[in-house]
């Protein structure tokens, strides 16, 4: 009797914490981040919602084994929580990868640091000594005084040239979410006008969709 009392509770604060975490969320947010060029801010929200979730469902299958619950019914929650273990896997997987390719550009731009978890922060930092340290001893030590910044080509050089940043102009594909009427792009080079329908596809360059990005109306596919 107990253990009923126990199970229903379990699965009352998984499909409790279901209504808040909605999978369409997960998955946006993981095209959002694969997608885009640079990095995004940190989802620490739905972060600590899913581990959560995961934690329930984990709990609710072992019950389900230990109460002789339907193998059909316990497959369905495992593939639940393998779903969204991958999403967030994959998810943070991508964000380190993007770390680790900018982590110079990252660390000089406070916008894009403060985008970090403390997490990814902590992973920055160390990965930005560890980068430094390999290349001083690999190559910059043997080269001229001039030439030895890992950030700069030359002491000649104005800027941080030797820094990767992320292509904002690569043209992307999107959806938005709802009728957004007409939008003005800017390519640098002009000024076009489109009109942005719900649902429909687009291929247009990152930099001018950015804000509706980070706002949530445009999704990256």
């Amino acid at each position: 009797m107990d253990s009923d009392a126990g199970l229903g509770s379990t699965a009352d604060d998984y499909e409790s914490l279901l209504s808040t975490t909605d999978a369409e969320l997960w998955k946006s947010a993981w095209r959002n981040e694969k997608a885009a060029p640079e990095i995004l801010k940190y989802d620490v929200d739905l972060i600590q919602r899913s581990r959560q979730q995961i934690q329930l469902m984990e709990e609710m299958a072992d019950e389900f084994n230990k109460n002789g619950v339907d193998p059909l019914t316990v497959s369905l929650y495992q593939m639940d929580l393998d779903r969204t273990m991958f999403l967030m896997r994959s998810y943070l997987r991508t964000r380190l990868q993007k770390i680790e390719k900018y982590v110079f550009h990252i660390q000089k731009t406070a916008e894009q640091w403060n985008r970090l978890s403390r997490q990814e922060q902590k992973f920055a930092k160390r990965y930005a000594t560890d980068l430094e340290h390999h290349l001083d001893q690999s190559v910059l030590s043997k080269l001229p005084d001039q030439y030895r910044s890992h950030l700069r080509q030359s002491a000649a050089s104005e800027e941080d040239d030797m820094v990767p940043e992320p292509k904002l102009d690569t043209y992307v594909i999107c959806k938005s979410k709802k009728y957004l009427g007409s939008f003005q792009l800017d390519d640098g080079e002009e000024e076009e006008v489109i009109n942005i329908e719900a649902d429909d596809l687009y291929a247009l360059p990152y930099k001018s969709i950015k804000p509706l990005v980070e706002s949530g109306q445009i999704d990256l596919v």
